[in-house]
């Protein structure tokens, strides 16, 4: 499998100027833990993770650091006020991040993730952001194959997956980018989350309904109303 048979797509964005609050909000509201950051033309310049914006939610003494540790600190004393103190996405990203391409196998993100220490890769098509690959997103890749599988999933299978999603965000008013669909030789897996048992059904009836389905295993769990996840 590849990045494109896993990959959320229709990701959350924001820009450069985007303020600090307004990514929270995104976060909390989509039930994700981190924005990519992109220009007009959809590059990916940076990426917001909740851990940047943890830094504005301590409290300024916890953030003191004695005389002595300060003048060690040198440098890093001017980064930490600029992350503490930032008001907009581009203050706070963490700048040119890795990103992938739709064709790379899914064992290589996945060593990607592991040797960077990250946990999510943007995933671009001619330099423009196309979705994004989590780790959440490539365990349920690999729940849906067999470790000693060698066979390639087929084009069928990603034309299936598109339309299931085509289909979910145009007529269901589930949001596509809290859930994940996976496709292997027609079976469907439906991941991610809803906010009731009438949204699980609607994706669950547009998959079965899409030309080429052969069965359908609905994993959507529910997401608890004012409760933020974070499953991506």
């Amino acid at each position: 499998m590849l990045a494109a048979d896993v990959m959320t797509p229709q990701v959350i964005t924001v820009s450069p100027e985007t303020e600090v609050q307004e990514i929270a909000r995104l976060l909390l509201e989509h039930n994700i833990s981190a924005v990519p950051v992109v220009d007009d033309a959809q590059r990916v310049l940076g990426i917001v993770s909740e851990g940047d914006l943890m830094r504005r939610v301590e409290s300024d003494e916890g953030r003191r650091k004695s005389w002595w540790l300060r003048i060690f600190a040198g440098g890093d004393s001017a980064n930490e006020y600029v992350k503490s103190h930032a008001r907009r996405a581009r203050e706070i990203m963490t700048p040119d991040p890795i990103t992938i391409e739709e064709d790379e196998p899914l064992h290589r993100v996945a060593r990607l993730l592991e040797k960077e220490h990250i946990k999510r890769v943007p995933v671009v098509r001619d330099g423009k952001l196309v979705g994004i690959v989590s780790r959440a997103n490539l365990l349920r890749g690999f729940s849906a194959t067999a470790p000693d599988t060698a066979t390639p999933v087929s084009v069928d299978d990603r034309e299936i997956r598109d339309a299931i999603l085509q289909e979910v965000d145009e007529n269901t008013g589930v949001w596509v980018d809290r859930i994940n669909v996976i496709v292997t030789d027609g079976a469907v897996q439906l991941w991610g989350l809803v906010e009731s048992q009438e949204e699980k059904m609607a994706v669950q009836v547009a998959a079965e309904n899409t030309p080429g389905v052969k069965s359908v295993e609905n994993n959507l769990g529910m997401m608890p109303r004012g409760v933020s996840g974070y499953w991506t």
